[in-house]
């Protein structure tokens, strides 16, 4: 099997190989690829520093041109790179497919901001004195990224800090390499220089490490967990570099008594369960009013029945496995703590048997739970969700910001006034109304509050804030 090399200085290198394994069907090998040392991250690091002054002064044109290709080769080869994306993380193909798109279309994104680079000239409060105001680059920039989106948020992370002239160290979760490989190897080949993008694959304890402890990364941007993202923090303070950290979220799913029930469960199913509920968007608490609620858990379990939950690849599938035996393991203990606590497991929530091994979970949907119980308090990361009975919409309101996360909150009602004061006052970085928690778009600004997010917003013109600095100049007329 042809062993996927680590790109350092614009050479592809690495010989010991670890095995990418479908979660669908463990069985299936999907490559094995290289595993860098903590000897290769500071090569890597190096090979961005010394490739930082001539990129960061290169022309709009050339970043254009090779983030636009990129785009164009992502889009020529969706179904390609969807059918990777789906292999190596489990979500379904249509996911995978549209996961890929959204890659494609940031990178285009980012390829027109490189044209649309702009500062200001001002006067000054003083005659006789000019101003102006530009942004530069940072410098090096680490970028650390999760497994549950292993081609998007590579995308988002990269295509910006390529686009504002930075050089970039880039390792993505040992988990699912490919998407990562695939989307460096298409940079290489659309004629990046030399040392300007840097992939490191392998462990975090070796590769994150070596980042987090050099002094020569300016700048590094984190997607995962709460633990990790607070190891970046502590080491980015000792270093004096920027951060921007994208962690946990235990997302609140409001549904009042004036819903659309259909509306209603169709936005709470997806929020809960689609990608296996693997996603830091996914509400995992379905906060609902007296007067619908007996009807929303009916109605919910019966959506759940017409679920189908199997290989990712088959057609048909609405569900595909949990990513690994760790994360289905943390599963099924948030399952049985949700009983211990006192909540009901109303449906689902058992381990399935498919055609080929793999780790496969049903859904599973509490009722009777309350909002200090661990499975309201605790990000699960699983497809496993808790309903909340409330009184009225200013206990939903209370409930849904009772929580140490501000990722995504969403709610359900046909009331303007509701859903106008729900936007306003929910503690979220993102509000859906009759919206599934979970789906957004490449343009705007992505991320959270309180413990969920640190730093500025990524995506869209604002992703500009984190990976680039400004600059003010005086010239005397």
């Amino acid at each position: 099997m042809t062993l996927h090399q680590n790109l350092i200085a614009g050479e592809w290198v690495g010989t010991d190989g670890v095995a990418n394994v479908n979660p669908s069907n463990t069985n299936d090998v999907i490559g094995d690829y290289a595993r860098a040392s903590a000897d290769d991250a500071k090569a890597a690091i190096a090979a961005a520093k010394a490739a930082f002054p001539a990129w960061s002064r290169s022309g709009l044109l050339e970043r254009h041109a090779i983030l636009k290709k990129t785009a164009d080769e992502i889009i020529a080869r969706k179904d390609e790179l969807g059918r990777l994306l789906s292999r190596e993380e489990g979500k379904t193909l249509a996911e995978g497919i549209g996961e890929t798109v959204r890659a494609g279309q940031i990178f285009e994104f980012f390829a027109g901001e490189a044209l649309r680079l702009a500062g200001e000239v001002i006067p000054s409060v003083r005659p006789g004195i000019g101003i102006e105001i530009t942004r530069e680059p940072v410098g090096v920039v680490g970028i650390i990224t999760p497994w549950n989106f292993p081609i998007a948020i590579p995308a988002w992370k990269v295509a910006p800090a390529l686009c504002y002239g930075n050089t970039v160290v880039f390792k993505p979760a040992e988990l699912v390499p490919g998407c990562s490989w695939a989307i460096v190897d298409i940079l290489h080949r659309a004629g990046l220089p030399k040392g300007v993008l840097n992939l490191v694959m392998g462990k975090g304890s070796v590769v994150g490490q070596a980042m987090l402890d050099s002094p020569d990364i300016q700048a590094i941007t984190f997607t995962g967990s709460v633990g990790t993202g607070k190891r970046v923090a502590a080491a980015s303070v000792e270093h004096n570099r920027k951060f921007q950290l994208e962690m946990g979220g235990k997302n609140p799913f409001v549904v009042l008594d004036d819903a659309d029930l259909s509306v209603a469960v169709e936005a709470a199913v997806n929020s809960a369960f689609f990608s296996t509920g693997q996603r830091c968007t996914a509400s995992s608490r379905l906060i609902v009013t007296e007067g619908i609620h007996d009807k929303f858990v009916a109605a919910m379990g019966e959506r759940m029945k017409g679920l189908v939950i199997d290989d990712a690849l088959k057609a048909g599938t609405h569900i595909g496995p949990v990513v690994d035996q760790g994360q289905l393991n943390q599963d099924t203990d948030y399952i049985a703590i949700g009983q211990q606590e006192g909540a009901r497991l109303a449906f689902g929530g058992e381990l399935i048997s498919r055609d080929t091994p793999g780790f496969y979970l049903e859904p599973a949907l509490f009722t009777e739970a309350t909002n200090a119980m661990r499975i309201s308090r605790e990000e699960i990361f699983g497809p496993v969700a808790a309903v909340i009975r409330v009184k009225d919409y200013d206990e939903a309101l209370a409930v849904a910001n009772d929580t140490p996360f501000g990722l995504s909150s969403g709610i359900a009602t046909t009331s303007l006034k509701h859903a106008t004061h729900f936007k306003r006052n929910a503690e979220a970085g993102m509000v859906m109304v009759n919206l599934p928690t979970a789906g957004v778009d490449f343009h705007v600004p992505f991320g959270g509050r309180k413990g969920s997010s640190y730093g500025s917003r990524e995506q869209g013109k604002y992703a500009a804030e984190f990976y680039t600095t400004v600059k003010t100049a005086y010239t005397l007329a």
